[in-house]
């Protein structure tokens, strides 16, 4: 996220913005934009070498001029990929998911199930992740994975057959894939 305030600020001036415009269109180099923009070279050389040290114009020697590029690759992407926070969706989700399974399980037990369905599908999920996909499993089998983590194994049960994580069929169990 530094880096992206960075760039933006880098940008937030008139000057690199009129320098910008000019490489957009050619690359150039620095009395050659010196004398476009009316300003010194050593004016011109402290704004490019700022922006190539961000990443937003290359630098390339021919003969005897260093020439100036835009890096396309930065200006290709939209907007919003330059100020979105990078996994924040899926930090937000995740840091939830960790309070919620903190707060309802103890030492590797489930202290009880969440009255809020979303609560109680990450509950659920958690406890279906100690199964095997693909696998059938007898009602008995059943039974005793979940009493290792809850003593009321026939709720547990009967909930995730519910929510859609297991299904049953003749005595016979298995987890469903998500």
């Amino acid at each position: 996220m530094k880096e992206k305030l960075a760039l933006l600020k880098l940008l937030a001036d008139e000057t690199r913005l009129e320098i910008l415009n000019i490489l957009l269109k050619e690359d150039s180099y620095v009395e050659k934009l010196a004398c476009e923009l009316s300003l010194t070279p050593a004016t011109v050389c402290y704004h490019l070498k700022k922006m190539e040290s961000a990443g937003v114009v290359n630098c390339s020697r021919s003969q005897f001029y260093m020439i100036y590029s835009v890096n396309r690759a930065i200006f290709d992407k939209p907007l919003y990929e330059l100020i979105k926070k990078d996994d924040a969706v899926v930090d937000t989700e995740e840091k939830y998911k960790k309070e919620v399974l903190s707060h309802f399980f103890r030492y590797g037990k489930l202290t009880h199930l969440p009255t809020q369905r979303r609560k109680r599908e990450i509950v659920l999920c958690e406890i279906a992740g100690r199964f095997e996909p693909g696998r059938r499993y007898t009602e008995k089998e059943v039974n005793e994975i979940i009493h290792a983590i809850h003593d009321d194994h026939c709720t547990v049960r009967r909930e995730m057959i519910a929510c859609g994580l297991m299904a049953r069929e003749r005595e016979m169990y298995w987890i469903l894939q998500k």
